[in-house]
């Protein structure tokens, strides 16, 4: 029988586990390109033969996916199988009627043709949005392994931008890794707070081998997800973080409103600064969409190491960039930070950024007076230390989870915040784990 031609639509993350785990050695399907998008420069690359597998002995390319409606014609494409993620559900279906009009299938693969089984037990932390507070629930969650004396590792969402033949498996103990791996700053904001908590990170392209080198080490895997994106291993415990400041989002985008059905645990984070008729819309909302799963309510409140350095300052604010742009919000942290400790004005940074950070402001419209911290290359890093070099004020809110004054020379005063979990109702985490980890 003819194999069926496949393009798979992507964002260097999902598009790749994907192809691994269902369509690398499966003779019914010829994979003719990896379409990019989201990431800046990730694709008019080649996924290579050494993950490609026996059936790809030249690799697969990688393409723009603003080429895919000539690709699915000139190659005479079955199916297109989409593998991206936040996404809101009215964008995924315009790309699926113009995978339709092109003359091609278009698929979304489920949890059982993607998923992985781990020998030992999982926890994953998901989202329903980019910027929800998954991160400091992975944290709080790794955080309550180590006091319990639980062995655990955690296998970070992947986000390999760079040579693909050297990210297929990466381990992250100590902060020296993140310069032997070339980590982009998205890959540092995720790494590095893991590290200087002690925990190993493993993180990369094949998620099949990364999962059996963090088994060696762990009674427990944590899934640390990213992008609001489905877990890539069975979880034993599933939680999903939602936000009451984009109510409506939980049934809306992609895949977000799939991970809140299956949950076993919703916590919606912000409670302290969001409105309480949005926090309870939302807490309606999924209790309509999941009826068995555990409602939590918790905060994030910010910590800033000098806060004298913010009052009656004129501040200009960098706040973690997939949270402002794919992610859809205005502001994040370093805003509550600043109003928070009475700066005496945020600085409007439009007049003063260069290069693609000011790009960022056209493409990404919502955006509030912050500069989103890009850095996904040697260039961007620059521009964005320039662009914030050249912002009128007193003192720089770095509201990354990563400390930019490591690889930049700032021209300015900066202060740091951190936030973390704080479970405000509903059952504590510990119980919840042990309830079904059974540890």
């Amino acid at each position: 029988m003819q194999s069926r031609r496949v393009v798979i639509m992507g964002a260097a993350g999902r598009d790749f586990h994907n192809f691994n785990v269902f369509f690398r050695n499966n003779r019914r399907f010829k994979v003719i390109c990896f379409t990019a998008t989201q990431i800046p420069n990730i694709e008019d690359r080649k996924y290579p033969k050494e993950l490609a597998g026996r059936l790809y002995p030249s690799g697969i390319p990688i393409r723009p996916e603003k080429e895919l409606t000539s690709i699915i014609k000139k190659n005479k494409i079955n199916v297109v199988a989409f593998s991206y993620s936040d996404i809101s559900h009215n964008y995924v279906m315009h790309k699926a009627s113009e995978v339709i009009a092109a003359g091609a299938d278009f698929w979304l693969l489920g949890l059982k043709s993607s998923i992985i089984k781990s020998k030992r037990k999982v926890i994953s932390i998901c989202a329903v949005r980019t910027g929800a507070g998954k991160s400091q629930t992975t944290r709080k969650v790794c955080d309550i392994l180590h006091e319990k004396g639980v062995k655990f590792s955690v296998i970070r969402h992947p986000m390999p931008y760079g040579d693909l033949k050297k990210q297929i498996v990466q381990r992250f103990s100590k902060m020296k890794d993140l310069d032997k791996h070339k980590c982009t700053i998205e890959e540092r904001e995720e790494y590095e707070p893991h590290i200087m908590r002690g925990n190993t990170v493993f993180a990369g392209v094949d998620y099949g081998r990364i999962l059996k080198q963090a088994e060696k080490i762990s009674d427990v895997v944590v899934w640390d997800g990213g992008n609001n994106d489905l877990p890539f291993y069975h979880s034993d415990l599933h939680i999903v973080i939602a936000d009451p400041f984009r109510v409506g989002d939980e049934s809306t985008f992609h895949p977000g409103e799939a991970n809140v059905r299956f949950a076993d645990v919703v916590v919606i984070n912000k409670v302290v600064t969001a409105r309480r008729k949005d926090v309870k819309a939302l807490r309606e909302n999924i209790a309509h969409m999941n009826q068995r799963a555990t409602i939590i309510e918790a905060a994030s409140p910010t910590y800033v190491d000098r806060p004298a350095m913010i009052k009656n300052k004129r501040v200009v604010v960098i706040e973690d960039g997939p949270t402002l742009t794919h992610g859809g919000m205005s502001f994040g942290a370093g805003v509550v930070t600043a109003e928070k400790f009475r700066a005496r004005k945020i600085v409007n940074p439009r007049p003063y950024v260069i290069g693609t950070i000011k790009k960022a402001y056209t493409k990404y419209p919502h955006l509030g007076n912050v500069i989103p911290a890009l850095g996904y290359g040697k260039t961007q890093v620059r521009q964005l230390e320039k662009s914030i070099n050249n912002t009128p004020a007193d003192t720089i809110v770095m509201a990354t989870p990563v400390d930019l004054r490591k690889f930049m020379k700032l021209n300015k005063p900066a202060v740091k915040v951190d936030y973390e979990l704080q479970i405000k109702s509903g059952p504590k985490l510990e119980d919840l784990i042990k309830k079904y980890l059974k540890i």
